[in-house]
């Protein structure tokens, strides 16, 4: 399927991503509003990027896709051959530029029309994989072959340094900061099959905490974030590459590593390869996988239904740009 037959290709759901925004002015019948939400305040539609992985391992379009706040396919968003087989995706705290880590071995920041204005360029043995901004500033990205994690500055102008030190997991997954500067990173399997599922846990400067902070039997890590409560939320596929592994979404306390709940698509769905996180307005939490973006109410921790049906999606990271 060519990326010009995505459009025929996307399904477009009933889950729409909004978040409110204030406004100077009274509502107008251009404005739509939120059920419930503060008077002076507004929508403001969500544009969906996911990266859509090709090569060997992906077998997807091999670029970055845009949707609507509907799930409908708005194109492709960025059409720079140095956006090749990408993976991390992150929004600068500024919300002007996104992140990209490309399969070439370097890191892009695109603009909001998808214009390349930053490049790394290539960093040999890089092999970059989920990716965050930190609390610092900095961009972090694991390093996978060097079994990492990388900061590097904004400007992308160096190739910067390692948080941790090299080969201190098998295969790195997803990542985030804790309240307290603490560093969680999932260490999962590899496509090789190499590797443990566990979280590991450092201090703000990067010495070993915690080396096995959860010990649950049914997780495969491929996905880490920090939820607003101050859990820990994790992609899980288990067993991992199996063709009948059970995708979830898991929670976990993240000082005893006791696990909290666990989120789970409907089975009708077929949701299958879990793969990026993200969490939106609303109470909202994003999983995408192979074919689907799905959403979940954080809140409640029950299935909110698909945002995106693509087949050979096969999503590795998303983001919410407002």
């Amino acid at each position: 399927m060519f990326i010009t037959d995505l459009r025929r290709a996307a399904v477009i759901t009933n889950t729409r991503i909004t978040l409110s925004e204030d406004v100077s002015r009274p509502g107008t019948q251009e404005d739509e509003f939120q059920p419930g939400a503060a008077r002076g305040r507004r929508a403001v539609f969500m544009q969906i990027l996911i990266t859509s992985a090709g090569g060997s391992n992906g077998n997807g379009y091999g670029a970055i896709l845009g949707f609507g706040p509907e799930g409908e396919f708005t194109g492709r968003f960025g059409s720079d051959p140095r956006i090749a087989d990408p993976r991390g995706l992150a929004v600068d705290p500024s919300g002007a530029l996104v992140y990209v880590n490309s399969g070439e071995d370097r890191v892009l920041a695109l603009d909001r029309d998808g214009h390349v204005v930053r490049d790394s360029g290539p960093i040999p043995g890089l092999d970059p994989g989920g990716a965050e901004f930190g609390p610092d500033g900095r961009y972090y990205l694991t390093a996978r072959r060097q079994r990492s994690v990388r900061a590097m500055p904004a400007a992308l102008d160096r190739a910067g340094e390692f948080l941790l030190p090299e080969g201190i997991v098998p295969f790195p997954r997803g990542f985030g900061f804790g309240r307290d500067g603490r560093i969680y990173l999932s260490s999962g399997v590899a496509p090789s099959g190499e590797g443990d599922n566990t979280i590991v846990v450092f201090d703000r400067g990067g010495a070993l905490l915690t080396p096995r902070l959860v010990t649950d039997p049914e997780l495969s890590p491929l996905d880490l974030k920090i939820a607003p409560n101050g859990n820990i939320v994790v992609a899980s596929e288990w067993p991992f590459g199996a063709a009948d592994a059970a995708p979830s979404v898991r929670e976990y306390d993240p000082v005893t590593g006791q696990l909290v709940r666990v989120l789970a698509p409907e089975h009708s769905i077929g949701f299958r390869r879990p793969r990026g996180l993200r969490f939106g307005p609303g109470d909202r939490l994003y999983c995408v996988g192979q074919d689907h973006l799905v959403a979940f109410d954080f809140r409640t921790g029950s299935f909110a239904g698909p945002v995106v049906h693509l087949e050979r999606l096969n999503g590795q990271a998303v983001v919410l740009v407002p």
